[in-house]
Parts: C-alpha cells; sequence; structure tokens
C-alpha cells in the first residue's frame, strides 16, 4: 500500500513536472527511502502529507531586466521555489549561473525542506536564484544586476517569511547587493539575508560552514568504527568555497587532501594541499577567480584535463563541487580504489546508481542533506543572531556547528536503527527530516 503510494506520487511527479530530471530524481531519492514511515505511520497516508510535500507552496519566477558596461539591456530569468514552511520561515539560497531553471531549483529547494529539518532549527525550505553568470562580469556590472534582481524578489521575502542565502555565484559580493537593494526598498535593517558582512550583521564561521560541517559529519561516521581523520588521504571535489574549507579543516585534523578540481579539470597533488598551498588556491579563486590549472603550473602538481578525481587512490572523498558529479562507475572506481567514506559537501553529486553502490558495499556514505547541512545551521545561527541583536565569538558559533553536525548523524543514525535499515545515513536522515516535517503539516492542518 504505502509503496503502491509513493508510486502514484511520483508518477504525478512526472506528470506535472515533465522535462525537470533533477527534480524528479530527488523527489525519487526521498520518497523511496522514506517508504518505512508511510507504511508505519497511517495519519500521513490519511492527511495525503506525500502529495503536498512534493509541490511547491509557492513558485515565483520574474524577469530580471539590467544594463551591461556597454550600455546594453540584458535580461534574465529569477526565480524563488518556497517549498515548505511548516517548521519555521523559508530558508535556502539563492544561484546564479547559467545552468540555473525550474527543474535545479525545485530539486535544491526539496532537498532544503529535509536539511533544514535535521539542523534542529526552525527553518523551511526554499531555492532560488537566476541565469545570470557573474563570471567575466564586473562589480558594476553585477551590482546592477542584484539590484534589478532584488526589487522584485523584496516582495516575497523577509525576516520572519524567507530568508534567502548564498550559494554557487552567490558569495559576499552578491549578497552585499542585494542586502542593499533591500534596506533601500524597505527601509529596514532586518536579518532578511544571511551570508552578511561580519560588519553589518554577518556570522563568523559562516564562510567556513558547509565544509567544516562536511568534515565533523565524516568524524562521526569515522567514530563508528573507532577511527578518527589523522593521516586520512582525502580527494576533495571543486575549488570554491565548500572545498576550499573542507581541506582548511582536513588540515587541521591531521588529514591530506590531495585533489581539487573546476569545470575545466583537476589536480592530483600527492604531498597534500598544505596551508600555504591553500592560501595561495584561496587568492586564486576568490580574488583572482583564475582556475585550478594554475596550482599544477605554480607546485608542479599533476593537472587532468577535462576530467574528475575520483580515480585517485584514496580513504575519504568530499564531493564539493555540483550535483551528479559521481556516476555508478565512478563509485566503483573509488571503491576499488580503496575509498569508505564519502562525505558529501555538494548537493546530491551522486547519482543514483552510485548512491546504491555506496549503500550496497555498506561503505561510510554522508548524504548531502545531512552532510553539507552545516551551511544553513550557520545560516540559521545568523538568523539567531541578528533577531536578539547580538553577535558571537568565533569558538561559539564553532562550538554550536560542531554540536549541530554530531546531532544530525545521532539523529540519521538512530532512525536508520530504529527502522530497520541500521548504518542507512540516507534513510535515517531522510526519515529524520521527513517525521518533523510531516508532524508539523499534520497538527496545521491543510496547509
Amino acid at each position: 500500500m504505502s509503496m503502491e503510494l509513493i508510486h502514484e506520487t511520483l508518477a504525478t511527479v512526472k506528470r506535472r513536472n515533465p522535462n525537470e530530471p533533477e527534480f524528479l530524481q530527488a523527489a525519487t531519492e526521498v520518497l523511496e527511502s522514506i517508504e518505512p514511515a508511510i507504511r508505519r505511520h497511517k495519519k500521513y497516508r490519511d492527511a495525503r502529507i506525500l502529495e503536498r510535500l512534493v509541490e511547491p507552496e509557492r513558485q515565483i519566477i520574474f524577469r530580471v531586466p539590467w544594463i551591461d558596461d556597454r550600455g546594453q539591456v540584458q535580461v534574465n530569468r529569477g526565480f524563488r521555489i518556497q517549498f515548505n514552511s511548516a517548521i519555521g520561515p523559508y530558508k535556502g539560497g539563492l544561484r546564479f549561473h547559467p545552468t540555473v531553471c525550474a527543474s535545479i531549483l525545485k530539486f535544491l529547494g526539496f532537498e532544503q525542506i529535509f536539511k533544514n529539518s535535521l539542523t534542529t532549527l526552525p527553518m523551511g525550505g526554499a531555492k532560488g536564484g537566476s541565469d545570470f553568470d557573474p563570471k567575466g562580469k564586473s562589480d558594476q556590472e553585477v551590482m546592477r544586476f542584484c539590484q534589478s534582481f532584488m526589487t522584485e524578489l523584496f516582495r516575497h521575502i523577509g525576516p520572519d517569511t524567507d530568508v534567502p542565502a548564498g550559494d554557487i555565484g552567490v558569495g559576499a559580493r552578491e549578497v552585499g547587493y542585494l542586502y542593499g537593494q533591500y534596506k533601500r526598498l524597505r527601509n529596514e535593517f532586518t536579518g532578511v539575508l544571511t551570508g552578511k558582512g561580519l560588519q553589518w550583521g554577518g556570522s563568523l564561521i559562516r564562510t567556513e560552514a558547509t565544509g567544516y560541517g562536511a568534515v565533523y559529519f565524516a568524524q562521526e561516521m569515522l567514530k563508528t568504527r573507532g577511527e578518527s581523520m589523522e593521516g586520512k588521504v582525502c580527494v576533495v571535489s571543486g575549488s570554491g568555497n565548500v572545498a576550499q574549507y573542507t581541506i582548511e579543516k582536513l588540515n587541521q585534523l591531521g588529514a591530506r587532501a590531495v585533489t581539487m578540481s573546476d569545470s575545466n579539470g583537476f589536480i592530483h597533488d600527492p604531498d597534500g594541499i598544505d596551508e600555504e598551498k591553500l592560501a595561495w588556491t584561496m587568492d586564486l579563486k576568490n580574488v583572482r577567480r583564475g582556475r585550478i590549472k594554475e596550482y599544477a603550473d605554480k607546485f608542479k602538481a599533476r593537472y587532468y584535463e577535462g576530467a574528475t578525481p575520483w580515480s585517485i587512490k584514496c580513504d575519504c572523498a568530499f564531493p564539493s563541487a555540483t550535483q551528479n558529479e559521481i556516476t555508478g562507475q565512478d563509485a566503483r572506481t573509488m571503491l576499488e580504489n580503496g575509498c569508505y567514506l564519502v562525505s558529501e559537501g555538494a548537493n546530491m553529486p551522486t547519482d543514483p546508481d552510485g548512491v546504491h553502490i555506496f549503500l550496497s558495499k555498506k561503505i561510510l556514505y554522508g548524504p548531502g542533506k545531512a552532510a553539507n547541512a552545516g551551511g544553513v545551521a550557520t545560516s540559521g545561527l545568523e538568523m539567531s543572531q541578528n533577531s536578539m541583536r547580538l553577535s558571537w565569538s568565533r569558538e561559539e558559533v564553532d562550538r554550536k556547528l560542531h554540536q549541530i553536525m554530531i546531532t544530525i548523524h545521532q539523529n540519521a543514525f538512530n532512525t536508520a536503527k530504529e527502522y530497520g535499515l541500521p548504518g542507512n545515513l540516507v534513510a535515517g536522515a531522510n526519515i529524520a527530516g521527513f517525521t518533523k516535517v510531516a508532524d508539523a503539516m499534520v497538527d496545521q492542518g491543510l496547509i
């Protein structure tokens, strides 16, 4: 009965959202894994929770006209998918990238529901962004775009309604321009965006949080086998914010990260990306906005054009780039090369075949909605500080982040065991996140 209901719901998702494969993939992964909870709790079936859960509460699509440095009018498309507010105001990032479309934002917003639920903080799920590409644009062009984007978005968000954050293509510069325009339009200084500058409402550790959290989660997985991060050889994909701070925390814990990548290829440095090399890479990526190939030229590392790092021998893997970057074949190669821990810093970076392989081989596998929840958790801590007009120390925020990641792991681990799926953190995280939201929806009636 419960599996039949799940298949009926997924058929409806496919019919209502044609040509949206990422969203269908995310919905399928979650719904199939929470079947034990649907079977056990009749109240979820009676309240039609699944059918309601896969339909966003609100989808906003708008045009974003702006003027480039040549004086030419450009037009992009803007989105905000407000998926679920059962346990708190909508919370989720804004992504500026040419690949942004409804399917990707729905998948991200849907995932965000459960990720935010797992953090223990009162936040609903949402996602947004634009097909605007900030790469190669001047600061003035980015500012004009952000101002135009917020001129429409501001009417749909607020500190008790929807609190966006950054994501791919939306860093400190973009958040600053977006917040400035929101403040101008609303004539109020509120905690409506997270990832703000430290001088005007931001939180310490927010920049580091997703990467740090993925490593803290890996630490907890290793503890179940009586191990630590000390001495582990780690492959990391990406070279942006998440990858950078994953490597920083790995270095602090005595592990050795040996790869980084971007859309053109990856570098392999067997000696490890130490503190000095990482600082140079941060300048390359965050200031000069160069390509990772320059690392190979600078430090005599090997560069693999047009490839991903999953062929490199390692103990632990931290996919920190984008969705579906690990295929089933990649997963098999990783296991053959000795990898036995995967902690996902990116959202849905492993495709369904890869997930199946990781679970069937019973490696330590931390799915993104659990392992990378540190970013949104610290956004939630920023919201708390804004509400209280307080600013916590770096040590205080890091301590709270670490405890949240410990709690997420415990919750996923214990829930998996409770539902007869010991060690399956995909099912554990999905069921734990789902039941909290589903109970709130039942309590609040037809929302």
